[in-house]
């Protein structure tokens, strides 16, 4: 069955894909399991619950295995990557596709690191349904820029939906490509705010078969949530729970308002 997106070539229906796929998560209370880092996991685990989800944090070698079992997404996070968290992150990918559980590969700092991006590209061997990152972690892994074409070709030879987030987020499946332009400039001064977004795009991931329309989605609620909250705030500091009370209370109506995506 082709997807909603793919049927009526309109890439704006996402705005209408989106309201329906956050009531569909509060409803559900869907279960993430998060591997991340040590920063971002407040900030994870509160935005998956105003998102209405729920989530679980572990990466106890003797735990991980149970807690991504019983979940419905899994997301791996590689910006606190010690020896136990290495084995962790193995482990709980290797359970995901045991359980045909969907999961997302953020794959934090890469660039920085020749023994993190190998790392990377062994998670990647895994299949993950969703790589999220930015472009200098794109370009680390693919070799070369971070353009809608290298996305696409990237995602094409990987079988993976790319979603290269920046001021402009771009989502690529190697056939469709969606610009989505929400957002403000204060989410780049609160710390983990992406690794943070990323736990959403797991999360609808397990609600739809369409990898692309879940991270597509969740892009375009964090940047409406995040439009709106910059409203009230006066800087990053009351930005934060200003961003969480947003997210919390938006509405499919909004987002079609405010959607932009092309």
């Amino acid at each position: 069955m082709m997807s909603a997106l793919a049927s009526k070539g309109d890439a704006h229906n996402i705005s209408n894909l989106a309201g329906p796929l956050l009531e569909r998560l509060r409803s559900e209370r869907t279960r993430v399991h998060a591997i991340t880092n040590a920063a971002a996991q407040t900030l994870t685990a509160n935005l998956l619950l105003a998102a209405g989800g729920i989530p679980s944090l572990t990466a106890a070698q003797e735990e991980v295995t149970s807690f991504t079992s019983r979940s419905a997404a899994l997301l791996i996070n590689l910006g606190t990557l010690d020896a136990d968290r290495r084995t962790a992150i193995s482990h709980a990918i290797a359970t995901a596709h045991a359980h045909a559980k969907p999961w997302v590969l953020d794959p934090v700092f890469v660039e920085a690191s020749p023994a993190r991006l190998d790392f990377a590209h062994a998670c990647l061997a895994g299949k993950p349904r969703v790589l999220r990152c930015n472009a200098g972690e794109f370009a680390a892994l693919a070799g070369g820029e971070a353009t809608p074409q290298a996305a696409q070709a990237f995602s094409k030879t990987h079988g993976i939906v790319v979603a290269l987030t920046g001021k402009v987020d771009l989502i690529a499946d190697g056939e469709r490509l969606i610009r989505i332009e929400n957002g403000h400039p204060w989410m780049t001064h609160v710390t983990a705010m992406g690794c943070a977004a990323t736990v959403l795009m797991a999360a609808l991931t397990a609600l739809t078969g369409s990898a692309f329309e879940a991270a597509a989605a969740a892009l375009l609620v964090i940047g409406v949530a995040g439009e709106i909250a910059a409203q009230g705030a006066n800087g990053p500091g009351t930005f934060q729970p200003a961003f969480l009370d947003a997210l919390f209370n938006l509405d499919a109506a909004t987002l079609i308002a405010r959607g932009r995506a092309s």
